[in-house]
């Protein structure tokens, strides 16, 4: 069996693959009527689908990272973000809570869930596609006819001299497209990559929503610690101005000493209302990360925080980050552009349609169901656009500058990707060793301060000289604090950089 159509059906014909059968059988029993031959074709061909089968798109990795950490390769993994619970590391249950109070109600989340189920429904449309339709249906009908003689219609004689006439039916219809070139496979095979690009967003929004989770709570604990030692600095502040003025009624401090106090004070004074601004808006942020009003939603301090940091091993496997979300989401909408092309190509060959009723139809309801009122048509149809205006040639183009385009959004994410970790591990790296040197520092300024407490019960210290080294002590804490604060959000960054972590589960 033959088709002639145009060349560029004919290349793509070229390029179908299809299932052998022995034709013989078929051949001697449809030498009567052509329409077993028909039908046969149409299952037979059903096998075939034009279209490029999907190859990954190659992309070449590097076998380190740049910031002191192995790589090897491996397979992507976009269950290992839906399974990861990293947020667990930091053994903080207020922050174990949060994160799966957002998981239930956060907004983001359950948009990307509708999303997640919208794509499921495409899919079952699109298989559809593959089956018959099949339909039922029962009428009756009343009208004066012509009243021609002879006729066989049983009728009552109108005031016009016409027939009146009726007629009952019921039937039962099907119809049915096979799918001979894969136009339906392949929207199928498009749809499927699609809803596995949609679930790995579906996983991005849930991690990006804990990353934001973890992040503001932990740079909200780091204000509080902020806000305990500015305040602290205040009260030191303000006994020191409070020295000052009477040193300078007394004469033995000058006018800029006392101004110099002013500044200092204010200054505490300014960051306090700095920190404490911006810890009402993380907590703003951390009630709408969770479903809440920010009027419904509280978090107290807690005494004596400290900061858990995760540190990377030295080998990060690299199916940690292909299996971010967002790579894996990319890689997947290529394949589903590249499905979409064999549809385009589907369109330049004829499609085969079959349809079937079958039913009774008489003049009366009673007596309907016999045998003389028994109805039937079956028939195949064969049909081929010949001229569309070049149409289907520029849908085939359109498919293939897509699927060119989300090849390279695809290899542009994985460098994305790769950028985004190193820049985290960069930042963990330094932020390691600037806490070290904070921590030697705090030290210090602790030993200090403890001579200068001891110099002071001695009588060789004045109290000033003490409450300035104290100031001196408080600053060097909240460095490092805040550092240590830094780090743990690094660490979190890296978390979400990885696509969830760097435990394999």
């Amino acid at each position: 069996m033959s088709f002639h159509h145009s060349p560029v059906g004919a290349s793509l014909l070229a390029k179908a693959s299809c299932q052998s059968t022995s034709l013989s059988n078929v051949k001697a029993h449809s030498r009567a009527s052509p329409l077993p031959l028909l039908i046969f074709f149409g299952l037979l061909l059903s096998g075939c689908m034009v279209g490029p089968d999907y190859q990954k798109p190659a992309i070449e990795l590097p076998q380190t990272f740049k910031e002191g950490t192995q790589w090897q390769r491996a397979q992507a993994n976009p269950q290992g973000a839906m399974d990861s619970q990293w947020w667990r590391i930091y053994q903080d249950p207020i922050l174990n809570d949060l994160v799966e109070r957002s998981a239930r109600a956060n907004q983001s989340i359950i948009g990307a869930e509708a999303a997640y189920r919208l794509a499921q429904a495409q899919v079952a449309s699109s298989r559809a596609g593959l089956w018959p339709t099949v339909g039922v249906g029962l009428s009756g009908a009343r009208g004066v006819g012509g009243g021609a003689s002879g006729s066989t219609t049983s009728g009552l004689t109108g005031s016009s001299g016409g027939t009146v006439e009726q007629t009952v039916s019921a039937t039962l219809s099907a119809s049915w497209e096979p799918d001979l070139w894969g136009l339906v496979r392949r929207g199928i095979e498009s749809s499927q990559a699609s809803l596995q690009s949609s679930d790995a967003l579906l996983a991005g929004v849930r991690l990006s929503i804990g990353a934001s989770v973890a992040t503001n709570y932990l740079g909200l604990r780091q204000l509080d610690i902020d806000i305990e030692l500015l305040q602290q600095q205040q009260t030191i502040n303000q006994q020191l101005l409070t020295m000052i003025q009477a040193q300078t009624v007394q004469g033995t401090a000058t006018n800029d000493q006392l101004l110099v106090a002013q500044d200092q004070l204010s200054t505490v004074i300014a960051a306090l209302q700095t920190a404490q601004r911006s810890r009402e808006q993380a907590e703003h942020a951390l009630a709408v990360l969770v479903g809440m009003a920010p009027a419904q939603f509280n978090l107290s301090r807690v005494a004596d925080y400290h900061f858990t940091t995760p540190m990377p091993p030295p080998v990060l496997p690299s199916n940690l980050l292909l299996r971010r979300p967002d790579v894996v989401s990319a890689e997947r909408l290529a394949a589903a552009a590249n499905a979409r092309i064999g549809v385009a190509e589907a369109a330049f060959f004829p499609t085969l349609s079959l349809t079937a009723e079958g039913g009774f139809r008489g003049t009366a309801l009673g007596g309907l169901f016999s045998v003389p009122n028994r109805i039937w048509t079956l028939g195949p149809a064969l049909a081929e656009t010949i001229f569309d205006g070049g149409a289907r040639e520029a849908a085939k183009q359109e498919a293939e500058a897509t699927y060119d385009q989300d090849v390279a959004n695809y290899r542009g994410t994985v460098l994305g990707a790769l950028q985004n970790v190193e820049d985290n591990l960069s930042a963990i790296n330094h932020l390691h060793t600037q806490a070290q040197a904070y921590e030697q520092m705090f030290q210090r300024n602790q030993q200090l301060f403890g001579s200068q407490q001891a110099q002071q019960r001695a009588g060789t210290v004045s109290q000033q000289a003490v409450l300035t080294q104290q100031l001196v002590l408080l600053q060097a804490e909240q460095n490092l604090r805040d550092t240590q604060g830094l780090l743990s959000q690094g660490s979190v960054a890296l978390f979400q950089s990885l696509g969830g972590g760097w435990q394999v589960p």
